[in-house]
């Protein structure tokens, strides 16, 4: 294998490790405290690109004043199916199979009125036209890839950093380890998901700036990512931040090595086969760790 190759590959393995990382990274927020799978979250990577698209190319707005709306609005949406939907639900003691099911209607509905006002085309956000992009020992990076990097690095780095230190982020850890036991202490579970879903939206909302910046967009793009990211959370290991970052890094390493070596079309398969044997062979993941309950 030639050099030039190799380089290339592993550029491609660190820009999708990087982007599966935001993806389980804001998922997992979500997921420690509510204890479902928030399939709307798709929605919330969908249409921060969509909002992008809106106020940067309808509106003509800068980018430095798009983005920040984009990621306001798209985060919205995590907002107000806390308030609208989830907590009604959670006060009427609703399973998680219902809250699943909940959001994958919102998730539905949702897509369906995002082709219904901006089509099903494919659509562009990009910054001028598409370039070879800078090269490194043969190999070659586009501009946005290194900026989709960078900006992903320093929110890994602050959301560990925020969640271990600061009082919403040790909040989000006591609710995420009991949240009975947490309201007796004086902390409300309710305001504590409220944040999880707002950051955790947040965090999902850059995820699909950067991919639509990347790849353009449709109005299918967020569910695959999402699911890319879940598989990503479980093989890492639920409950681990340090775990999402071996999970992604196992996941886009494997999906970029078989598309060398066998096809680029089993990308897709490679994911599942690879979630499918961690939950033979070591369901916890890599972190081998539970999330912790105290019982009362």
């Amino acid at each position: 294998m030639q050099v030039e190759i190799i380089v290339q590959i592993l550029i491609n393995i660190i820009l999708l490790t990087s982007m599966y990382l935001l993806v389980a990274n804001s998922f997992s927020t979500i997921y420690t405290v509510t204890k479902f799978f928030h399939i709307a979250h798709a929605i919330t990577i969908t249409s921060s690109a969509y909002f992008t698209y809106f106020f940067s190319q309808q509106l003509h707005y800068s980018h430095w004043i798009a983005v920040p709306m984009a990621i306001i609005c798209a985060s919205t949406i995590g907002l107000l199916s806390e308030i609208v939907i989830y907590k009604p639900l959670r006060r009427r003691n609703a399973s998680p199979l219902i809250f699943m099911i909940a959001s994958l209607g919102i998730y539905i509905v949702l897509q369906n009125i995002v082709s219904m006002i901006w089509g099903d085309d494919i659509k562009s956000i990009r910054l001028g036209e598409v370039k070879v992009g800078n090269e490194f020992l043969g190999a070659y990076i586009a501009d946005i890839q290194i900026i989709s990097i960078i900006v992903i690095s320093v929110l890994f780095i602050t959301s560990i950093v925020f969640l271990s230190h600061s009082r919403i982020g040790r909040n989000i850890q006591a609710v995420a380890s009991n949240p009975e036991l947490s309201n007796i202490m004086g902390i409300s579970s309710d305001k504590v998901i409220l944040s999880a879903l707002v950051i955790g939206s947040s965090l999902a909302a850059v995820a699909g700036i950067l991919i639509a910046f990347d790849t353009d967009i449709n109005p299918t793009m967020g569910f695959n990512w999402l699911l890319y990211g879940v598989v990503a959370m479980i093989i890492g290991g639920i409950g681990s931040t340090w775990g999402l970052l071996g999970g992604a890094l196992l996941l886009s390493s494997a999906q970029n090595l078989s598309a060398y070596f066998i096809g680029s079309q089993w990308m897709n398969a490679v994911a599942y086969i690879l979630l499918i044997l961690f939950l033979l062979a070591k369901p916890l993941g890599f972190s081998g760790k539970r999330l912790k309950k105290v019982e009362i």
